[in-house]
């Protein structure tokens, strides 16, 4: 249940996330004023709210995957849900290292 439930508030994050993305990066280009391009690149260049994003996006298509799976037949739950969060672990560790090795030091 918890999974499913999850599955859908990651969906409603994600598009505040990304929209929250774009709006700063409008902000970066002087749409808002040339006082708040200083302010929109901080909040643009968040670590923490792009390791959220790319943890909620590989969490959210890899159980979209699992629902598909299951939709089409697979009756090994359980074994799904441990395969597809090892990966994620896996596939969210290395980005992560990525992402912060790449960050600015602020």
């Amino acid at each position: 249940m918890f999974v499913w439930v999850f599955h859908r508030v990651s969906g409603l994050i994600l598009i505040a996330l990304l929209a929250f993305k774009i709006v700063t990066g409008y902000g970066i280009l002087g749409r808002f004023g040339d006082t708040s391009i200083e302010q929109m690149r901080h909040l643009h260049r968040l670590i923490s709210l792009d390791l959220l994003t790319v943890g909620l996006f590989i969490y959210h298509g890899l159980y979209g995957v699992r629902t598909c799976l299951i939709d089409l037949g697979m009756r090994q739950e359980k074994g799904l849900f441990w395969i597809l969060t090892g990966f994620g672990a896996l596939l969210f560790a290395v980005i992560a290292r990525w992402l912060i090795l790449a960050s600015p030091v602020v």
